[in-house]
């Protein structure tokens, strides 16, 4: 079987993975966490993308498929890793030693495992189970932009613990709901309208401090849903 590596959706991703490694040399050989940053936000366009051109080009399938995957654990797991990294370099330290910085890479390890769960998990279609990888990579990544732009100083005991946190939501349990809009009505796409509406605020508001606050947001609406038994709160099934 004859099996087309170069289709534009692929090209597509290729890019992605792209921008997440050269992402990762801005990080740990440049030591530019901004630029960082921004590699990781145009690697999250062109992850959005390339499904998109797979769509309407009517070409997916499983190397698409497998090559995203590779090319996302990169871009939102390497990456935000090596963001955290030289974050914790800097950062000021109670009691952790220098070489506990090793910790952060569980976002990697835990994107990995995301991701592949992501593959094979047929409840996910129209919502994710745990939190999505490009998501908790935003989340890490800003944090070295705040800190380079805005002034934020976080100990590195905060640095480990945002790595394990991110980590483990990723993997875990929690349902979390996906910008898949049911039309363009206002019923069954309420707490989407919310969000988006919400987020819209905290980027007027906030500027480079909403990246992280929006996905806390993201966290919380996605819990209180489970909690109180919203729409789509449980388990889907649709194949």
């Amino acid at each position: 079987m004859r099996i087309k590596l170069f289709s534009i959706p692929n090209l597509l991703t290729l890019a992605n993975l792209l921008c997440g490694a050269l992402g990762v040399v801005a990080a740990l050989a440049v030591g530019d966490l901004t630029v960082a940053f921004g590699l990781m936000v145009a690697a999250a366009v062109f992850d959005f993308f390339d499904g998109f051109a797979a769509r309407l080009l009517g070409q997916s399938g499983p190397l698409g498929e497998q090559l995203d995957s590779l090319a996302d654990d990169i871009s939102f797991g390497l990456l935000p890793a090596a963001v955290l990294f030289v974050l914790y370099d800097r950062m000021p330290g109670y009691w952790l030693p220098d070489w506990a910085a090793a910790a952060v890479f569980v976002v990697a390890g835990c994107a990995a495992l995301r991701l592949a769960k992501f593959n094979i998990d047929q409840t996910q279609h129209a919502e994710f189970c745990g939190l999505p990888s490009p998501a908790a990579a935003l989340f890490c990544a800003s944090l070295g932009l705040l800190s380079e732009c805005r002034g934020l100083v976080l100990s590195r005991e905060a640095v480990v613990a945002i790595a394990f946190g991110a980590g483990w939501l990723m993997i875990s349990d929690v349902r979390m709901f996906a910008l898949k809009f049911k039309g363009f009505g206002w019923r069954g796409n309420e707490l989407r309208y919310s969000f988006l509406g919400l987020s819209a605020l905290l980027v007027v508001v906030l500027h480079a401090w909403a990246v992280p606050a929006i996905i806390v947001l993201y966290v919380l609406l996605s819990v209180g849903r489970g909690l109180t038994g919203g729409p789509g709160a449980g388990p889907n099934t649709e194949k």
